[in-house]
């Protein structure tokens, strides 16, 4: 099942590869079975559509699985500016929220 779902997203992103969800998409069905390519795929995101918010949590907890919890807060920090700017407020809170905890979780 997880083969089917990622060879149709393989197909969107070949027929359009300019939309967002697409790399998303991949990345999330990615991140249970492969995080390094889940991660190759977020940083596209990062990379090519900064302004996609969702990417940002994601990162982040990946980052902090891997003990990286200072590159963590910064993506943290972008995506809270971001989810700021964007007036979004949910977003701004669990990535508010998972800065907390992370930063809890180290003290």
């Amino acid at each position: 099942m997880i083969n089917k779902r990622i060879s149709i997203l393989e197909s969107f992103l070949k027929s359009e590869p300019e939309d967002p969800f697409n790399w998303y998409g991949l990345a999330m069905e990615y991140k249970a079975i492969d995080p390094v390519k889940c991660k190759e795929y977020l940083n596209h995101l990062l990379e090519y559509f900064p302004s996609y918010l969702a990417t940002y949590y994601q990162v982040a907890e990946l980052l902090i699985e891997q003990s990286k919890t200072n590159e963590a807060e910064e993506v943290l920090e972008k995506g809270i500016t971001l989810a700021r700017s964007q007036d979004d407020k949910n977003t701004l809170r669990e990535l508010q929220n998972l800065l907390n905890n992370m930063l809890f979780d180290n003290d």
